[in-house]
């Protein structure tokens, strides 16, 4: 909180405002810093060694209040009461027309299923879904999502999670089948998708 407050801290500085010793503070620091939360970086002093200040990273942010969840969900029930469940319909199939556009374009020379799916596990990963796939004994592929960034919204507005399994089937083509078995939004533990080759 006192980096976040007050930007980058030497550790003295940072013990000072804590009521303990530098020492302690950096010790605290160095465990945060393991922890991918703090970094340090080192400014000339002038004289003797280089003045170390500790400041938060971009994994640090994530661990204070953020209510884009809670707006997101409120701006999509001002446009269904405003506009109408016609305009919400027509912002998720804008944003599912990106989503296929930007997924078919980084596929692009995947030949195979097994291809196109574990590029499209990479990009869902980079995306924070936490995807990954695998080859079951039957022949089929597993893609499952760990997590859903954009739960709040799809809690709110199921379109998303149709359009979602749309862009899916889009992607991967018309020589996949592709079945969501696990669903996040229903209760599930994460989102699993069975997809086999059928012919196209």
């Amino acid at each position: 909180m006192a980096l976040k407050m007050h930007g980058a801290l030497t550790a003295a500085d940072l013990g000072q405002r804590l009521g303990t010793s530098g020492e302690a503070a950096r010790q605290q620091l160095v465990r945060l810093a393991d922890e991918g939360l703090v970094a340090a970086s080192s400014a000339p002093s002038g004289v003797g060694r280089p003045i170390q200040r500790w400041e938060l990273t971009p994994a640090a942010e994530t661990r204070f209040p953020d209510t884009h969840a809670a707006l997101t969900v409120q701006l999509l029930e001002i446009v269904r009461e405003s506009l109408g469940q016609t305009a919400l319909d027509a912002i998720i199939a804008r944003r599912e027309d990106d989503t296929r556009a930007g997924y078919e374009a980084a596929m692009a020379g995947r030949e195979s299923l097994s291809g196109r799916v574990a590029a499209l596990a990479d990009l869902r990963s980079a995306e924070g879904y936490m995807a990954h796939w695998n080859e079951a004994e039957d022949g089929s592929i597993i893609l499952i999502e760990n997590h859903c960034p954009i739960c709040a919204a799809a809690k709110s507005c199921q379109g998303f999670c149709r359009a979602e399994l749309q862009v899916f089937r889009a992607v991967l083509g018309p020589g996949a089948h592709v079945e969501r078995t696990e669903h996040i939004v229903n209760g599930g533990r994460r989102c699993t998708y069975v997809i086999r080759e059928v012919d196209g």
